[in-house]
């Protein structure tokens, strides 16, 4: 799968609501994003295609390189006249999650990346994806592991957020909603991202935070390593295979609609 290359003009403004390609202080993110639309696009090919909730966009278009149609819904005007604009090939559009304006049982794939952890009403959302699903189709999601990102709070730390979930409570919502789920999975630090940990105090991330929080100048050094971070530089590991699921950054579940 190839790798996103950003255009020069990343388009819309960084809140921290969203990730956005093509700059260097929010590349370590948007990698640890492409990763998981990188490994899992190719359940997507020739199949009809829904993203709840495409921010940007970049991960819409990738699938649909591979797609037979790509719809795309994002609650947020400014992001779906983006999308419309830089993405032709993207059939997007303006409307809430929890009523997603298509027919019952209409695609074979529901693609919802970094977006639940967003939403007041979850579990009415999934109920949402399994409604708009054929039968046998697929829900791919992929959401912040609570545990690790906003780890000993009841209260997420990133304002965007309403509701973050661990491995037990993202599973048990696709249940409620009917879901059998395939697999779960978490994304950890690979080699080089551990080389780059031990480098900037144990933890680039805590590296980049503090900055952000601080509204301090980079240092360099942070500054190209973070700049210098690729999709291959993150590991997706399944749940079963010995890892400790909770201590994962990101969780990624795909689920099946019987």
């Amino acid at each position: 799968m190839s790798t996103y290359h950003p255009p020069a003009d990343p388009g819309l403004t960084l809140t921290g609501e969203r990730t956005i390609p093509g700059l260097d202080v929010e590349n370590y993110w948007f990698r640890r994003h492409e990763v998981v639309y990188q490994r899992l696009t190719p359940r997507c090919v020739g199949r009809e295609v829904l993203e709840a909730g495409c921010g940007e966009g970049y991960g819409a278009d990738l699938i649909a390189g591979v797609a037979r149609r790509v719809i795309a819904v994002d609650y947020d005007e400014s992001a779906v006249a983006h999308v419309r604009a830089r993405y032709p090939r993207v059939d997007v559009m303006h409307a809430n999650l929890t009523e997603l304006p298509l027919a019952d049982g209409s695609v074979d794939v529901v693609v919802n990346f970094q977006v639940i952890e967003h939403l007041w009403d979850q579990a009415r959302f999934v109920r949402e994806c399994a409604r708009v699903l054929r039968s046998s189709g697929l829900l791919m999601m992929s959401t912040p592991n609570r545990i690790t990102f906003s780890p000993g709070r009841d209260t997420p730390i990133n304002p965007f957020h309403t509701r973050e979930l661990n491995a037990e409570e993202l599973t048990q919502l696709l249940v409620e909603a009917g879901f059998t789920v395939e697999g779960v999975y978490g994304i950890f630090h690979g080699p080089r991202l551990a080389e780059m940990d031990a480098r900037h105090g144990g933890s680039i991330i805590d590296a980049q935070i503090a900055r952000a929080v601080a509204d301090a100048p980079w240092p360099p050094e942070l500054l190209a390593d973070v700049a210098a971070v690729s999709a291959a530089d993150f590991d997706i590991v399944d749940a079963g295979d010995s890892c400790d699921i909770d201590a994962s950054l990101d969780l990624v579940a795909i689920a099946v609609r019987p």
